[in-house]
């Protein structure tokens, strides 16, 4: 305990006296703690103006390479899978032109009003009401609603409306109504929709009447 004490008292005797003097006849045990002093302040001054940054650059750095990690595999699965895109691609492409080849022109869209009338004629149906409605346009199509109502007995008006699916254009029946007449015959009351695809300058008119909707769209 007497040379804890004694120790203690040497080395506080050491700080005694440190005014006035050069920093460089200080005793062994405050230039020490000088220095542990500026060594400190040091490591504070470099982190907070130069290592912290340092530090953001390359936690900044890690998550950027996560992501391109990331972006690889998947590039690396899509080059893995390129031929069957391509092949499902073509297919796709298969399919909406076979899907296009059964919408008619608009100079087509005549006969194709004949083929919907002659279904029901040729199943002798008697037709109460045959009237095309308002045309309407869409971006890449047309779509012409046809109000029809026909008459004739139940087998008839089954195979017209399966004639109608099979027609080689796209036609459909839409908000059917049967009604059973008092002589047994079966009324049916729908909207054939059939579809045609615009031509050149019915598909620039779209485009320019679309436009300035974009740009209000935008703003």
């Amino acid at each position: 305990m007497t040379d804890l004490n004694s120790m203690g008292a040497s080395i506080g005797a050491q700080f005694n006296g440190l005014n006035g003097r050069h920093p460089g006849q200080w005793p062994i045990v405050p230039r020490a703690l000088c220095g542990v002093g500026v060594f400190l302040l040091a490591l504070l001054v470099g982190w907070y103006f130069y290592w912290s940054d340092q530090q953001d650059e390359l936690n900044s750095g890690e998550q950027k390479e996560a992501q391109l990690k990331e972006e690889y595999k998947g590039k690396i699965q899509q080059a893995i899978n390129l031929e069957a895109l391509q092949k499902q691609k073509k297919q796709v492409g298969e399919y909406v032109a076979t899907l296009e080849k059964q919408l008619p022109s608009k100079a087509e869209m005549d006969a194709l009003l004949s083929d919907i009338n002659q279904a029901g004629l040729g199943r002798g149906l008697q037709f109460e009401l045959f009237k095309p409605g308002q045309v309407l346009v869409k971006d890449y199509y047309a779509e012409l609603p046809i109000n029809i109502k026909v008459t004739g007995n139940y087998h008839d008006v089954g195979s017209f409306a399966s004639d109608i699916a099979n027609l080689p254009r796209i036609v459909t029946l839409n908000n059917m109504n049967v009604a059973t007449g008092k002589d047994g015959a079966l009324t049916l009351d729908a909207i054939a929709k059939t579809f045609r695809y615009l031509d050149k300058d019915e598909v620039a008119a779209q485009r320019k009447a679309a436009d300035p909707a974009k740009q209000k769209g935008q703003k």
